[in-house]
């Protein structure tokens, strides 16, 4: 095995990392490294000034007047334009709105329409559990469909394709293992049967490259509390491919979503674009926190976070593997960088007392049940030194058995 390097080289790798001047816009607290951005990313300055900006000079000077001089009406489209060039989407494709759980009901139930005769909605057994619980919701509001699930029913999505299929939901990087799937080829095969598919972005979007058009793909959904630093409970967005648009019909028919929503019509009329897919009124200072967040991402070249992305996770799995692997810990993440989005994971029959030890230490992660250590890497501001350090913590934690304290195994409400 190659010798691990030191902290001399790792800091050299800081010096010659081309967004290292990105991690001074993030408001990052002293003594903390923070490896759990694809649960909540951290805030940014601009995500404070934006904020500022819309609660006391516009909604507290311009009040009611702020939805037309500020623009806040239009900030769900705008900004998801603005998320619109980070998924591969073009312009007109993608709208901020609602939650990640209402927009899949509402993809979900859009795809169904548009292929009658179909009635089996497809999903992985292992995805993030909201994806199954709207599923399920879905599946029980339409008589007759049905849900199989990869893992259960079958092996691979693929062996559960036929033509009985209306809508496959996927997610593009798996919320515990960290797998990355090939969008372009499983959407040309879904696609090949007839059906329609949904990818899940919400552990992609601003971690890695994502080409929604250039794969073709018909419908996206995911949130930007993650690797995009919205803020806890951001809004979600949709993307649905233009050639749908016409065809589009979703079961929240929201005055937003209205073609003419201050002509306050008796009937619903939707908008003839992806506006349809809104609902009631958005959430303001939360899309103005977003805005902040966003105007980081104009100037961020994505290809050099997708490799440095690739760089913090493989050195974290060869360090956390060369000093903690004789401690019972185990990589749950494939060691191909290439079929993996930004984190890893490793498992250990204590996993939650672990990670709980290594918080009061100052490594934050998160824990996923029933054993999972799961860590994530923004590479916005995430250091290779902090990678270096957390591995270390991780090791001193592990063979001082210091875990085994009881107050770490007090479970708290979120892990």
């Amino acid at each position: 095995m190659d010798s691990l390097p030191d902290l001399a080289a790792i800091e050299a790798m800081d010096e010659a990392d081309p967004l290292r001047p990105f991690r001074n816009r993030f408001a990052l607290p002293a003594g903390v490294i923070y490896l759990d951005g694809n649960s909540l990313g951290a805030a940014s300055h601009e995500v404070f000034a934006e904020v500022r900006q819309a609660a006391m000079e516009e909604w507290g000077n311009g009040l009611i007047r702020s939805w037309n001089s500020a623009g806040w009406f239009h900030l769900p489209l705008e900004l998801g334009d603005r998320i619109g060039r980070l998924i591969g989407a073009a312009e007109g494709q993608t709208v901020v709105t609602d939650s990640t759980s209402i927009n899949i009901y509402k993809t979900l139930h859009a795809a169904l329409a548009m292929r009658p005769g179909r009635n089996v909605i497809v999903a992985e057994g292992d995805s993030f559990p909201t994806d199954l619980y709207m599923a399920e919701g879905v599946a029980s509001t339409r008589p007759g469909v049905t849900l199989r699930l990869e893992g259960r029913d079958a092996n691979t999505i693929e062996e559960l394709i036929d033509e009985s299929v209306a809508v496959v939901l996927v997610n593009h990087v798996n919320y515990k293992s960290g797998e990355l799937r090939d969008m372009a080829a499983l959407t040309k095969r879904i696609q090949a049967s007839g059906a329609l598919v949904i990818w899940d972005l919400c552990h992609s979007a601003g971690a890695i490259t994502v080409d929604l058009d250039g794969a073709g793909a018909d419908f996206a959904v995911g949130c930007s509390y993650k690797y995009l630093n919205g803020g806890p409970g951001a809004p979600a967005f949709i993307y649905a491919a233009r050639r749908h648009h016409a065809s589009i019909a979703q079961p929240l028919s929201g005055w937003w979503g209205h073609a003419r929503p201050f002509a306050f019509e008796r009937n619903f009329d939707g908008d003839a674009g992806i506006k349809r897919f809104l609902c009631g009124t958005q959430p303001i200072l939360s899309l103005r926190a977003l805005k902040g967040a966003l105007s980081i991402w104009d100037e961020v070249d994505m290809k050099a976070l997708r490799q440095k992305s690739i760089a913090l996770t493989d050195l974290f799995i060869r360090l956390v593997e060369a000093k903690c692997g004789q401690y019972g810990v185990v990589l749950d993440t494939t060691r191909d960088g290439e079929k993996r989005g930004s984190q890893v994971s490793f498992t250990h029959s204590n996993g939650y007392e672990i990670m709980q030890a290594l918080i009061e230490r100052g490594v934050i992660g998160d824990f996923r049940a029933p054993s999972t250590l799961r860590f994530g890497f923004t590479p916005l501001y995430v250091s290779y030194r902090d990678v270096w350090l957390a591995a270390s913590v991780l090791e001193e934690i592990l063979s001082s058995g210091s875990w085994r304290d009881q107050r770490f195994a007090v479970r708290s409400a979120v892990t």
